[in-house]
């Protein structure tokens, strides 16, 4: 008889079975879930990430941490799959994706040791997913009346900030909150996270934090003019100088006349060309390329001011802020391809000169958080709190319903599950029961991050629940159960919902494993990963 491993190439491996596989899967996501569990919540605790590039990262957000990683088991590369779905599907609750996954498998793992086949607990999770989806919108206890609001819409950010940023939450959320409803469209489902754009800037502290309506970038202007108003404005993505030919030529020169006249005929195309620009009325000239020092004195000389942007992509950004057409060619523009700009302004802000694209008017396309803090670390995590807001806001226009958060969902939750398993027949029950205690872990995390006794805090929490405060969860402070809609802990629904389903496929995947095969590794050098850190304009 032939074997599997005579089946295969010589150095294929093979595990088969509860213990090989199912086991030592589920062994390697609660190493996953481990890591990231102890991050979760406002008092979470910050990992050190040194990546494969030696680049530091100082954060508690789960989405980078898992990100820089660069996890290669195959089970534990599935909840770090459905955590970066979660995190471009909603943008926040990356954490609580991995540790419901955890957390789940680690339930299975118990059923598994007493004898149940998988078949039977992938039921049994699939029944109360089924049954959390019918009692979760009777769970609701707020929904947003006006997304114009900003007192509002700041108490619905709050929680989302506090989880990454607990201190700053309410500056943060006031901040979130212009920047956001200055770029909201008239029909709000449209409202674009990529509009809301973050300029972080090293020195003072993060309460030195401010919106700008409009566009920044960390620049001077080339010449001595620093300052336009009611501007209309030419973006040339080319540089400003002498066209080239794309034959060589020669010429010959044989006096001095001639070389005065030669370099006189170039002098007088330039100066013409800006003549041109400056005719059509533009104050504001910006280039995507070198400019030559003759072009330089014949725009100081039409009073325009002059910057220069090497980025492309902050080049799209600037046409995006000021509604201009990017121009291939040198020359006068047409009034349509012209940009308007109530203000360009190069500011100092620390010790970085900034050039500010201000509007005023009612709508802008682009509004710029201008972040401060102390190092660069700060700078990154406050951004991705920046991130987490605007994404919640996101989905706040397309769903304004809230959860009680602070672990009360979690806990009614289990409440109802529990209730449920005792009323079905046969071995789903046990099942059930294990997925409706899987949600504990929320609540017992939230107590010990911030000190507290976590049986303690879950047995006060139920006993709380029990009396009909449906509401009621963690005070991180005294460690008591009190009201979330009172402390104005808020969890978004949508975000909830969608993180729930994930988890719950992830582990029934996962647990449906029962075989690992391993081709023997490709020999030769490894082909290099595609760079990230790019937003999809990009």
């Amino acid at each position: 008889m032939l074997g599997l491993t005579d089946m295969l190439k010589d150095g294929a491996k093979h595990f088969s079975g509860k213990d090989e596989a199912i086991l030592r899967n589920i062994d390697a996501t609660k190493q996953l879930a481990e890591i990231t569990r102890t991050s979760l919540g406002p008092n979470g605790m910050n990992k050190m990430i040194i990546n494969h590039l030696e680049r530091l990262f100082v954060t508690n957000d789960a989405a980078t941490i898992i990100k820089e990683l660069d996890v290669i088991h195959p089970a534990a590369k599935m909840l770090v799959l459905a955590a970066q779905m979660q995190e471009k599907e909603m943008g926040d609750g990356t954490n609580y994706v991995v540790t419901l996954a955890g957390e789940l498998l680690q339930k299975a793992a118990n059923l598994l040791e007493m004898g149940l086949h998988p078949s039977e607990i992938i039921t049994g999770y699939e029944k109360a997913a089924q049954k959390l989806i019918e009692i979760i919108e009777s769970l609701v206890v707020y929904t947003i009346k006006d997304i114009n609001d900003a007192k509002e819409v700041s108490k619905c950010l709050k929680s989302a900030i506090a989880s990454k940023q607990y201190g700053y939450e309410d500056f943060l959320s006031e901040i979130i909150t212009k920047a956001c409803l200055q770029v909201l469209p008239k029909k709000v489902v449209n409202f674009n996270v990529d509009n809301v754009r973050v300029t972080k800037i090293q020195g003072g502290g993060v309460s030195d934090t401010s919106v700008v309506k409009g566009f920044v970038i960390p620049m001077d202007s080339d010449g001595t003019i620093k300052r336009m108003e009611k501007a209309k404005v030419a973006v040339f993505t080319m540089g400003i100088d002498l066209g080239k030919t794309e034959t060589t030529g020669k010429v010959l020169i044989q006096d001095e006349k001639d070389l005065l006249n030669f370099s006189k005929g170039e002098e007088d195309s330039i100066k013409e060309t800006i003549n041109q620009i400056a005719s059509t009325g533009v104050k504001v000239i910006i280039s995507g390329s070198s400019v030559s020092e003759m072009a330089i004195h014949y725009i100081e000389r039409a009073k325009i001011m002059l910057l220069r942007i090497q980025s492309k992509f902050q080049l799209r950004r600037v046409c995006q802020a000021i509604g201009a057409t990017p121009l291939v060619k040198l020359g006068a523009p047409i009034p349509e391809e012209l940009g308007y700009c109530d203000e360009v302004i190069v500011e100092e802000i620390g010790s970085t000169k900034c050039c500010i694209f201000r509007q005023n008017s009612e709508e802008s396309e682009i509004s710029t958080i201008i972040v401060r803090g102390s190092t660069n670390n700060i700078l990154d995590d406050i951004e991705r709190a920046i991130d987490d807001g605007v994404n919640v806001f996101k989905g706040m226009c397309k769903d304004g319903r809230f959860l009680a958060g602070a672990g009360a969902f979690e806990i009614e939750v289990s409440r109802a599950l529990q209730a449920y398993a005792d009323s079905t027949p046969g071995l789903s029950q046990y099942s059930i029961r294990q997925f409706a205690e899987s949600f504990e872990i929320f609540p017992r995390t939230l107590a010990e991050t911030s000190g507290h006794d976590g049986s303690k805090a879950i047995s006060n929490l139920y006993a709380a629940h029990t009396k009909n405060n449906t509401d009621f969860g963690l005070d991180i402070e005294s460690g008591q159960p009190a009201s979330a809609v009172k402390m104005e802990v808020f969890d978004a629904f949508a975000c909830k919902l969608f993180a729930i389903k994930l988890a719950t496929n992830t582990a029934n995947t996962v647990l449906r494993v029962d075989q690992i095969i391993m081709s023997k590794p490709a020999g030769g050098p490894k082909p290099p990963k595609m760079g990230g850190g790019m937003d999809h304009d990009d």
